[in-house]
């Protein structure tokens, strides 16, 4: 073994034996006197020096959005495939940034360098880097699910608190209008008494046209030469390379991938859950799962999340729908749309538009709110009562930030991350549950209050996913 792998490892150990106040990095500034763990400030000219962890595809973008900001130095770049095509316009960009294939070779001979980290790997590796990056006193910003299963989150949870550090997920529009609307909306009190969502996203996915009759999982290929294959299973159980997992087709695939739901719900349901309280389900149940199989995920699926009484707020269903054939109705007054009569009709509705656009509805005792994706903003439906109601409406703020620059501004102390963990861990946690439902195809009663599925011992084994990796069991242990 590598003497930078013993003594990786033997900080990992130490850093998770400490507390947060020992565990504070020393490129934080007291202010008046005292540590601020939650709120750092960056010396070195007023810049964040960061690492970008995945720069291809998704990761690329990332880079380019934080680095557009003008508040960082790009100090190293890292990723399994640093000679493939997809990587070289971000190497091109920084030729003067280190260069790694390993995220752990990258910490063992420069996390003094680093002041934070972005990361924009397949979702069955956010857990172990974002750890490892915590473990360094390093801020985090991850790309979106925060984790493939509902364990790693609830430690990501918990290290976030436990070293203090700053952490943003990448539901970009967390930082947009339609964040801005919803938090103004509700409390003005125009947004309340919501019994009800329909979340739908049903555009074509990578795994459409694939054979539901699969038996098995790919069969191995050679490694690209420039690929650390190793590196990039992780804490995964092992599979041989496939190109079918590479280049984002593991978002295909529930070893490795969030599916639609995964991928999709943080950018329709991120508002809601924050701004309702929604926490956890108490139940979830397929509905529907069209060409379901054990290794990826189904052509459609309806999944039901039930959601209890808060406070004064009444219980929450929300309704996610997803495939190509599996459009769901639309409230009376939606708006006109093309209609194709050859879409069967749901439940005995309506015939349904051709194509709609991945958004929501959300029906309160009183209104009802049209809805789409990322930082797109709601109006009330129909166009009368929209037009009854604009004289009520409260002013909503504009942004004063990015995503992006909102964390690394967090990051020097001058802003609060929209999305930290605190906030987009049970977000993601949901969308766990409801992957882990689609996988088994069967309904699921959970507890919020002991986090246990108590309907399915199976199923709640499964909460914490298959055992690490030989070599990688270190990042379990926070």
């Amino acid at each position: 073994m590598k003497s930078e792998e013993i003594s990786r490892r033997s900080f990992l150990k130490r850093a998770l034996a400490l507390s947060a106040v020992s565990a504070i990095p020393s490129f934080w500034t007291p202010a008046h006197g005292r540590v601020l763990p939650t709120s750092p400030l960056i010396s070195a000219n007023d810049r964040v020096n960061i690492a970008f962890i995945g720069i291809g595809q998704r990761g690329g973008e990332i880079a380019k959005e934080l680095y557009n900001t003008g508040l960082c130095n790009v100090v190293a770049l890292c990723d399994v495939d640093m000679g493939a095509p997809h990587t070289q316009e971000i190497i091109n960009m920084f030729p003067k940034a280190a260069r790694f294939q390993d995220f752990r070779t990258m910490f063992d001979r420069m996390a003094d360098k680093i002041d934070a980290v972005s990361v924009g790997v397949p979702d069955h590796s956010h857990f172990p880097i974002t750890i490892e990056a915590m473990a360094h006193g390093k801020h985090v910003y991850v790309e979106k699910p925060m984790a493939r299963t509902f364990q790693e989150i609830e430690i990501m949870m918990r290290g976030a608190k436990k070293y203090g550090v700053v952490t943003q997920m990448g539901n970009q529009g967390h930082s947009e209008a339609n964040y801005f609307q919803f938090k103004a909306w509700k409390e003005a009190g125009i947004i309340k008494d919501v019994t009800a969502i329909t979340a739908h996203m049903n555009n074509p996915r990578r795994w459409h046209g694939w054979n539901p009759n699969i038996r098995h999982m790919p069969m191995g290929e050679p490694v690209p030469e420039t690929m650390d294959w190793d590196t990039w299973i992780g804490v995964a159980q092992y599979h041989d390379y496939n190109h079918d997992y590479h280049l984002g087709q593991w978002r295909c695939w529930y070893d490795f991938g969030m599916g639609v739901l995964g991928d999709w719900g943080a950018h329709i349901l991120d508002t809601a859950h924050e701004f309702l309280d929604l926490g956890l389900p108490t139940e979830i149940n397929p509905l529907y799962l069209k060409d379901h199989n054990p290794f990826f995920f189904p052509m459609s699926s309806t999944l039901l999340f039930k959601f209890p009484e808060r406070g004064n707020m009444p219980a929450v269903d929300i309704t996610w729908y997803d495939g190509l054939d599996n459009i769901p109705s639309v409230p009376e007054g939606y708006g006109v749309s093309e209609l194709d009569p050859n879409i069967p009709t749901v439940a005995g509705g309506k015939i349904q538009p051709a194509k709609l656009n991945p958004g929501k509805e959300i029906y309160s005792k009183e209104l009802t709110f049209k809805g789409g994706s990322h930082g797109s903003t709601l109006s009330i439906i129909p166009d009368e009562k929209a037009k009854e109601m604009e004289s009520r409406l409260p002013e909503v703020p504009k942004s004063p930030s990015n995503h992006f620059a909102n964390f690394l501004l967090s990051c020097m102390g001058k802003e609060k991350t929209r999305s930290p963990f605190s906030i987009a861990g049970p977000l993601s946690q949901v969308f766990c549950l409801g992957v882990l439902s689609q996988r088994l195809n069967r309904k699921l009663v959970f507890d919020r209050d002991t986090k246990q599925i108590t309907n399915d011992p199976e199923a709640n084994k499964m909460l914490c996913g298959v055992p690490p990796r030989k070599g990688w069991e270190q990042y379990y242990t926070i």
